[in-house]
């Protein structure tokens, strides 16, 4: 999908991701130019300049393309050509504080005498022009995308029965003449879609216009697919559909919000208390390392996972194609968390290497586990390389992996427990936070099921369904140990006879 697709103004992060992936690319050329041109002293340098100028082209990229993109939105002037200049400006400004920054924060170090080899007159002059001209080149290959009009829909229309609404179509500029626009619906949850919503059979774009706005009718709870086919040939709308769900109630849909953002930052929350009471203890002792290595592995998965199917395009694009009746079950709240856990996993394995630990390490069942998990997931790699599976494959490959590593991560810390009859340097605020966690992920699956009228949904994302309820049963073990079978033993001091 190229820059000119998407209509200016809208989905600023995809163009964004477009604009910083052509900055990335151009900054990769011109370093590799500039080492052929000026060889490095060492491979340090090397990196260096490799680095410098990368970051720096695709954050150009990623400026230019978010400024231009909020200006045509906060301006309502998407087809200004003042766009561009506001976010040409906006990167200019960004090069300008680079060079001229005083503190040096951006210029990697490098001894004097080549910076000053670097700064000769002819090579000041090939260096001042060589930006502005990657510049130049970076808004020339964004216009060189294709540049037919586009038709924009909401991807998703959500209605609660026995209700009216409307949908808004809109091109990217103005039709030099009529265009007919049919939905053409390739799925419906019920027999007849017309018992779910009532919709017209095709729709006049008039010459001119830009924009577009029907009504819609909702009967019965169910879902209803439209794809929208137009007489246009400059209209590139095969690619565009949207997805009409009637609810039970838009009360019940706010509470399945609500009930999301709750778990996740009851889950999110649920790691802070084991690293403040190995900080406190200044050991972690108590804490199993088999548990460590498996959920770090685990979110480095799941992570892989949520970030392949919520920011990269090309993936997106492939669970449309396979499921071109589904929703990307992956939100952003759900990619947070899991960066959010990856990141407090590294904070617990930087605790285990500098407090105390006794004799505990990571036991040879556990490294046979994640030689296995992690040969898997090379070769599927391989695989996905060789293009025998797709990369969706390989992501979802990687949940599975995430959800084997939750079925098994507990069993150690469980076992630990029971050997050593006490739950000391196991936090169980962590273990309540978590189980409050899984409760509500369930319960949000539950609500969003029956609203939908569609209970395929809680097998629909099952490393989700399973991270949520295998927490739940490991939990309630562990509670169960720390407030029944293993309650703190208070310690009697002896009293000298009087």
């Amino acid at each position: 999908m190229g820059y000119w697709d998407l209509p200016e103004g809208s989905d600023c992060v995809q163009k964004t991701w477009i604009t910083t992936k052509l900055g990335t690319a151009l900054g990769l050329v011109g370093s590799a130019y500039h080492m052929v041109a000026l060889q490095p002293d060492s491979a340090l340098e090397a990196v260096q300049r490799a680095t410098n100028g990368t970051v720096t082209m695709a954050a150009l990229g990623a400026i230019f393309g978010m400024t231009t993109c909020l200006s045509a939105q906060i301006r309502d002037a998407p087809d200004d050509p003042l766009n561009y200049f506001i976010g040409g400006c906006a990167s200019g400004i960004f090069l300008g504080a680079k060079k001229k920054n005083r503190l040096g924060w951006f210029r990697p170090p490098g001894n004097t005498r080549r910076e000053r080899k670097l700064s000769s007159p002819g090579m000041g002059r090939l260096g001042s022009a060589g930006l502005p001209a990657q510049l130049l080149l970076l808004v020339l290959l964004t216009n060189a995308s294709d540049s037919s009009v586009c038709l924009s829909a909401p991807e998703s229309v959500t209605l609660q029965e026995n209700s009216a609404g409307s949908v808004t179509l809109a091109s990217s500029s103005a039709l030099n003449r009529s265009a007919v626009i049919h939905l053409n619906v390739t799925y419906s949850s019920k027999l007849n879609f017309s018992s779910i919503i009532s919709l017209p059979d095709q729709l006049l774009l008039p010459a001119g216009s830009t924009s577009l706005t029907f009504n819609v009718m909702a009967h019965e709870v169910g879902q209803v697919t439209s794809y929208l086919l137009s007489n246009g040939t400059n209209l590139p709308s095969w690619s565009v559909r949207i997805r009409f769900m009637v609810i039970h109630s838009s009360v019940l849909s706010v509470l399945s919000q609500v009930i999301g953002w709750i778990y996740f930052v009851a889950w999110s929350v649920s790691f802070y208390p084991q690293a403040w009471e190995n900080w406190r203890r200044k050991s972690v002792v108590g804490l199993n390392f088999d548990f460590l290595a498996l959920n770090l592995t685990g979110f480095i998965a799941y992570s892989v996972f949520n970030i392949g199917l919520f920011w990269v395009p090309y993936v997106q694009e492939e669970f449309l194609k396979t499921n071109p009746n589904g929703i990307n079950p992956v939100n952003s709240n759900d990619v947070f968390f899991s960066i959010h856990a990856l990141l407090l996993c590294a904070v617990y394995v930087c605790q285990a290497v500098v407090y105390e630990r006794g004799d505990q390490k990571v036991s040879w069942m556990a490294k046979l586990l994640l030689l296995i998990g992690w040969t898997f997931a090379f070769i599927s790699l391989f695989l996905a390389v060789a293009k025998q599976i797709t990369w969706l494959d390989y992501l979802y490959y990687f949940s599975y992996i995430k959800l084997a590593v939750t079925l098994v991560k507990y069993v150690p810390q469980a076992y630990m427990n029971y050997r050593r009859k006490s739950t000391e340097g196991w936090s169980i605020g962590n273990v309540l936070l978590d189980f409050t966690g899984g409760v509500l992920s369930i319960l949000q699956m539950i609500v969003q099921s029956y609203n939908n009228d569609e209970w395929r949904l809680i097998f629909g994302d099952p490393t989700k369904f399973g991270l949520g309820l295998f927490s739940v049963l490991f939990d309630i073990i562990f509670i169960t140990q720390h407030y029944c079978l293993y309650r703190t033993q208070h310690d009697y001091v002896a009293v000298p006879d009087q």
